[in-house]
């Protein structure tokens, strides 16, 4: 099988372990740059090219779509569904798991533990103070919607601040969430890595001293973790609710149980299969062998 990756970047440790799985069970393995696809967009014949060539006898795909590439990453994605070649992400889920209001309001509405969310659209000054109050008061989590790895997201400690903060958002025209802040987790959270509506591997995140942010890119620590049937049952809903094949499901801990924070279509693999031992990575290749349906000229 002719299996593409697509990744801007072959030195990322999730692209080189994809490669490398799928070439260690004996498929061709290719790296396209998502972003330097050129699209062909005509009746009966929707075509891809890189580097001038047309893209051809390509099995699969293995999407890796940052979040800044989101729009024309999922348009590559979508024209090669088109194709009828499949993709371990879907277009659709990809560009629903970026949108952290839809995911939330999806979750939501399936009756999935979130931590309680705030959204408004430029509120006046009088109606900050009901924004935060609204999610439980401070302290509060504040999340830029566009935020990544832990960028752009800020712990409130108090209503003050939290008011300051969501004000300088709106000045620059942001668009933000305001989550209450979950004290008993502890500054920890778990992400739970699902394939093919399968938990293959889960780890608890810890924040290092004097940062609330537990992901890696921020310092965090990892470590193998049994998950409770709860939080199994609540990541496997959560990936399956907003249709993803691959997803990190991130949860936290809190009295009232398992708060999803997050769903991730392009989870990274180095944290996960250094906590877990586990060959994420075939693992995802098998769920391309499984689910390969159309090939190129059938």
């Amino acid at each position: 099988m002719k299996i593409a990756v697509l990744s801007r970047n072959k030195n990322l440790y999730s692209t080189q372990r994809l490669l490398e799985a799928g070439e260690q069970r004996g498929h061709e393995m290719v790296l396209l740059d998502h972003m330097k696809c050129v699209l062909v967009i005509e009746k009966g014949r929707p075509h891809i090219y890189f580097n001038g060539k047309e893209v051809l006898d390509v099995n699969a795909i293995i999407p890796r779509i940052g979040a800044s590439a989101t729009f024309y990453g999922s348009a590559v994605v979508r024209q090669f569904e088109m194709m009828h070649i499949f993709s371990a992400i879907e277009s659709q889920a990809l560009v629903r798991s970026r949108d952290k209001l839809r995911s939330l309001q999806i979750l939501a509405r399936a009756g999935i533990g979130i931590p309680k969310t705030a959204f408004a659209s430029s509120p006046k000054d009088k109606d900050i103070d009901s924004v935060i109050e609204n999610i439980g008061g401070a302290p509060c989590v504040i999340k830029l919607l566009e935020g990544t790895q832990g960028i752009g997201v800020i712990l409130a400690e108090n209503q003050k601040a939290a008011k300051s903060v969501i004000e300088a958002f709106l000045k620059l025209e942001a668009n933000m969430l305001v989550q209450e802040f979950i004290k008993e987790a502890g500054g920890a959270d778990l992400r739970v890595f699902i394939v093919d509506g399968q938990i293959v591997g889960a780890m608890k995140r810890q924040a290092k001293e004097g940062e609330f942010r537990s992901n890696l890119h921020r310092g965090g620590s990892a470590s193998l973790i049994n998950l409770t049937a709860e939080e199994r049952s609540t990541a496997i809903k959560a990936a399956k609710k907003l249709g993803l094949g691959i997803a990190g499901v991130d949860l936290l801990q809190s009295s009232r149980g398992p708060l999803v924070m997050e769903v991730n279509s392009s989870p990274g693999l180095e944290g996960i299969e250094g906590a877990t031992k586990v060959d994420i990575a075939g693992k995802i290749i098998e769920y391309v062998e499984r689910n390969e349906f159309t090939k190129p000229g059938e």
